[in-house]
């Protein structure tokens, strides 16, 4: 029985990597052909320039019962997590949810978000947005663009670091669509043979945009010298902490509303010493199931690697392509996310 049992846990885990690693194959490739597609968009110069807005005041009762519904229930102690600081006035979580798709806009193959003309892609994201409002009628949704403005790639580049970073002029059509989609926009960042203190500094005047939040990939961090694809990358919590302070003093040095800050995990390594993570009035930080899989190796994938590791919200991804693999070929539905998962995760992201 003790075989079975490890085999199956390993046969689990080979999915997870073989598909992770799948996924990565296919970005990078993406990455070197499809980055010349133009991507139409309303171009207007305003609209990449922050508008400062004046937010009430936090109503601390309200979030304390918004993060207790969602617990769901949960009974261990785990959720809501213990001495998270409440938030600045105009935060997100977990007034709404926020309902994302992820992607380049410039190439089809990295996800949702580049595969669909700008009109028929926005016109899906709204279509789950109100799924989702109907699934879950107590909690509006916020919709987003998640934006991969620094993207690993499968040649080595100008410095060697194998990195394609995306110039500013598509990073602004990004705002542009965006703003044109009444949707908040994450960037987010693949470092490659980079490191994240190299990366997160060149972007800092969008982060001074209060709609414009931030993530990182470990998938993606390869501190050893392997190319990006080859394997699992992998952060630290010091990592995490050196994103989350910067955040958290342009937000202070801009008045800006709190920062949503997104890590994905699907194994564990790729997020070593989480409970060193620190937390910050300025950060709102999501802890993103990113495996895919059929349903029963996300459940344990979220129940391992996000519900086990407590830090203050949790995120989940869904791959309108690859969760339907195997069998039984199907894509969780948020009605099902809702009943199944204990915390309900307060970010959603399609691929």
């Amino acid at each position: 029985m003790k075989n079975i049992i490890l085999s199956a846990a390993l046969f689990a885990s080979s999915i997870l990597f073989i598909t992770g690693c799948s996924q990565s194959k296919n970005t990078t490739k993406a990455t070197a052909k499809d980055t010349t597609k133009k991507v139409a968009t309303a171009a207007a110069p305003q609209d990449t320039v922050p508008v400062q807005v004046v937010y009430p005041p936090l109503d601390k009762k309200l979030y304390d019962s918004l993060m207790k519904r969602l617990a769901n229930g949960d009974t261990t102690g785990k959720w809501p997590v213990k001495k998270a600081p409440y938030p600045l006035p105009g935060a997100i979580l977990p007034f709404k949810r926020v309902v994302a798709f992820y992607g380049n806009l410039s190439a089809k193959k990295m996800g949702i978000l580049g595969e669909l003309p700008p009109d028929q892609m926005l016109a899906k994201l709204h279509g789950e947005v109100k799924h989702w409002e109907k699934a879950d009628p107590k909690t509006p949704v916020q919709p987003a663009l998640h934006y991969i403005a620094v993207v690993a790639a499968g040649f080595p580049g100008k410095d060697n670091m194998y990195i394609n970073r995306m110039p500013s002029k598509k990073i602004d059509s990004a705002v542009r669509l965006a703003k044109r989609a009444h949707a908040i926009l994450f960037l987010d960042i693949q470092v490659a043979l980079s490191n994240i203190h190299a990366e997160l500094p060149k972007l800092e005047k969008y982060w001074e945009m209060p709609n414009v939040h931030c993530g990182i990939d470990p998938e993606f961090s390869m501190k050893d010298g392997t190319h990006p694809g080859k394997k699992i990358g992998t952060y630290d919590a010091t990592d995490v902490n050196y994103v989350s302070a910067y955040l958290a003093n342009v937000v202070k040095k801009y008045n800006l509303p709190p920062k949503i800050f997104i890590v994905h995990r699907f194994t564990r390594k790729m997020l070593t010493n989480y409970q060193n993570i620190k937390l910050h009035p300025e950060i709102q930080f999501v802890m993103d199931m990113d495996g895919f899989g059929p349903p029963d190796l996300k459940t344990g994938t979220y129940r391992d690697y996000v519900y086990h590791d407590p830090v203050q919200f949790t995120g989940f991804k869904l791959f309108y392509k690859n969760d339907s693999w195997l069998p039984p070929h199907h894509m969780l539905t948020p009605e099902e996310i809702l009943k199944m998962y204990k915390p309900h995760p307060i970010y959603i992201q399609y691929q």
